[in-house]
């Protein structure tokens, strides 16, 4: 895998941050009007179509979002002008050696050096947190920004069989402060029936003050230079933007759970002749928790892992997942993910779970957090999946969740306009790095990535 900017330009750092993460989308604040309610007017609707972005969405635009895509054009990754066939599958570039990568770490600028950043010292899960909370992502309107919490972090980033050395960070030597960081975790992916390892890359993020730095590149280039050390080739990651060049292209879908006071941090809005209590009848859900589900526990652990793998099977790319992974990314862990069950006779017949990740409202005197809950995976057998999935609605309001953010991928589209979803206005664009895969529809694609 090789993400570096080597053709010896001056472009900001910044213009890369987003190309190995999905930032624009997971915020999640294009949301549109749900069918059935045309008079609800979503301001956050409004704030994407005046260009919400990330942090450095607009400078990465100017780059990948033209017809030149300088950086991507030297990659091994499928050009624009290629049209793929089923029969063009398979690696991009031949596999190299681990003798033949760089054994180094690439050099920073003056000033500045490498660290690996422990994910279970305090210290260091401090840092990293403290530089995405302030430096990660936040709309233009500077309305929101993302607060993923400790715990969070270290879930995402530290699952059964993580790689310390992944764990990119760079700091100011003369303080010892943490300015930038990247990190990537090792997966299995069954793509078409065949499976790879890979890396899956995330959280590239650099101090705003320091983008001037050229630092972005060069974490790119160094996370791919000890990817590349363990032989792993290939690379899964989303943008909010087109680069060469989508495997597929998915959309959010947003459904208020509490639209007071959605509108009251400027989030959501009404139409000239809808009342609040007219949006509150529209939204109202059941207060009971439905009773035939309860939280996912330990013993829980091989059923899910069968439920899922043969759910999971009939899409075209997926992640390939042990017990082990299974325990990690479905227990329940406060405020950070939520797994239910629904059991009859000792049997594990469905499932839901979402995962949490708040974000902090900036300007607003009556709420300081928006409660966010992102739709994870879902299996549903013995009942209707609209069923299922208005029951983890239910289950996510009594929680005091304010909005359930879902993607159209999988079975996910077939519930949003009976549900009462929203459409979004941006897409989240699916991307394989060496590896030829031709373009796959939203429904086919059976992977999450935070």
């Amino acid at each position: 895998m090789e993400m570096s900017s080597s053709n010896g330009d001056d472009r900001p750092v910044s213009e890369l941050n987003d190309s190995i993460n999905d930032l624009m989308l997971k915020l999640s604040l294009q949301s549109g009007e749900p069918k059935g309610s045309t008079e609800f007017a979503n301001s956050a609707d409004k704030l994407s179509r005046k260009g919400l972005k990330t942090l450095s969405e607009g400078n990465i635009a100017k780059l990948f979002g033209n017809t030149n895509h300088k950086f991507w054009n030297t990659q091994p990754v499928t050009q624009p002008d290629q049209k793929l066939t089923e029969n063009d599958f398979g690696p991009i570039s031949d596999i190299d050696t681990v003798d033949k990568v760089r054994s180094d770490p690439y050099p920073l600028p003056s000033g500045f050096k490498w660290v690996v950043c422990d994910i279970h010292q305090e210290s260091d899960r401090l840092q990293i947190y403290e530089l995405l909370r302030d430096h990660y992502v936040e709309d233009m309107e500077k309305l929101f920004r993302f607060n993923y919490s400790q715990e969070f972090i270290k879930w995402a980033i530290a699952p059964k069989g993580y790689i310390k050395d992944w764990h990119i960070g760079v700091k100011i030597e003369s303080t010892d402060k943490l300015i930038g960081f990247i990190s990537a975790i090792p997966c299995k992916l069954s793509l078409s029936g065949t499976l790879i390892n890979a890396a899956e890359v995330n959280f590239l993020c650099v101090h705003k003050k320091l983008r001037s730095k050229r630092l972005a590149p060069v974490l790119i280039k160094e996370i791919t230079r000890r990817v590349n050390l363990k032989a792993i080739w290939q690379a899964i990651y989303t943008a909010g933007v087109i680069i060469p060049t989508p495997i597929a292209t998915c959309r959010y879908w947003h459904r208020p759970l509490d639209i007071r006071k959605l509108v009251q941090v400027g989030f959501s809005g009404l139409g000239n002749r809808m009342t609040m209590s007219m949006a509150i009848r529209i939204y109202k859900l059941p207060e009971e928790v439905p009773k035939y589900f309860r939280p996912m526990q330990k013993k829980d652990v091989p059923q899910i892992h069968k439920l899922l793998c043969n759910y999971l099977q009939k899409f075209k790319i997926y992640t390939v997942w042990t017990q082990e992974e299974i325990s990690h990314w479905f227990l329940p862990q406060k405020d950070v993910i939520y797994a239910y069950v629904k059991e009859t006779d000792g049997k594990i017949t469905d499932f839901t779970s979402f995962y949490n990740l708040p974000s902090s409202v900036i300007k607003s005197d009556k709420h300081k957090i928006l409660n966010i809950a992102y739709s994870y995976y879902h299996v549903a057998n013995t009942i209707p999946f609209e069923n299922l999935i208005n029951d983890t609605l239910i289950i996510a309001k009594s929680m005091n969740y304010d909005v359930f953010n879902m993607i159209d991928l999988m079975d996910n589209r077939k519930v949003f306009e009976k549900l009462k979803f929203g459409q979004g206005d941006g897409d989240l664009h699916f991307y394989l790095y060496n590896w030829k895969f031709p373009p796959i529809k939203p429904h086919e694609v059976g992977i999450v990535l935070m």
